[in-house]
């Protein structure tokens, strides 16, 4: 079967997010992009998939501008068969997203998407149950474990009472949890290897998918700055500043 992992390009983990003067949004001029985190553990899911024969085809896709190349390249890199990517410099939200990459999934004819369960960027976590919706296919979020049978997929996901364990009839989404797996390191050979593997470039239009944003940014903010501690002297103390400083109690 084919099985097909988005990724996005998002600002890396480790930089310090800054808030463009005008607070129209984080600033990204300049600033290090990299694979989301969460959809790195998504190609490396689908390629251990193929690893392990169930999967005949592994397919990259990603939606944005031309420098979202730079992240296709890295799942190939990881292990991907080939890439799409959907070119567009409109400002990307989640149902956008998930109307891509259902037109992609229906060319390609996948069997089996994952991707991350959110973005580091905006953290939404919607794109993928956007586009189980859309697709009418089962979804399993935040899974932990993916076993692979005949026509179904057994997900362990990760639930606020510990851990759930649920069959699905494939074809289906799953979004991926921290503790799915360990993405493995990227190595030059297969840096050069990824070079040479092929990408189809396509637009919105040919996918005849609008992605014109719903949603406007009124302004963004940083959060106020924490206050320092202070010491107090005893319980009464404590209590009296509880009441009548913080409001609390």
């Amino acid at each position: 079967m084919k099985v097909m992992a988005a990724v996005k390009r998002v600002v890396d983990y480790n930089v310090n997010v800054r808030v463009k003067a005008d607070h129209s949004g984080v600033e990204t001029s300049n600033v290090k992009m990299s694979m989301n985190p969460f959809d790195e553990i998504a190609v490396e899911a689908t390629v251990r998939l193929k690893e392990a024969g169930h999967a005949s085809e592994v397919i990259a896709v990603t939606c944005g501008p031309a420098q979202s190349a730079e992240t296709l390249r890295t799942a190939l890199a990881i292990g991907a068969d080939r890439g799409v990517h959907i070119h567009t410099d409109a400002e990307l939200q989640p149902l956008a997203v998930a109307k891509l990459l259902k037109a992609a999934v229906e060319r390609e004819e996948a069997q089996l998407v994952i991707l991350g369960k959110q973005a580091i960027d905006d953290d939404a976590g919607q794109t993928g149950q956007l586009l189980a919706a859309l697709l009418d296919w089962p979804q399993a979020t935040f899974a932990s474990r993916i076993e692979i049978g005949t026509d179904t997929a057994t997900v362990t996901r990760e639930v606020d009472g510990g851990l759930e364990v649920i069959e699905l009839t494939l074809p289906a989404i799953v979004t991926t949890d921290l503790r799915l797996n360990e993405p493995r390191y990227v190595t030059l050979p297969n840096i050069m290897k990824a070079k040479k593997k092929p990408v189809d470039t396509l637009s919105p239009a040919e996918l005849g998918v609008d992605p014109a944003p719903r949603l406007k940014t009124l302004t963004v903010k940083e959060p106020p700055a924490r206050q320092a501690g202070v010491r107090v002297t005893d319980v009464a103390a404590l209590i009296d500043k509880l009441r009548n400083e913080a409001k609390v109690i």
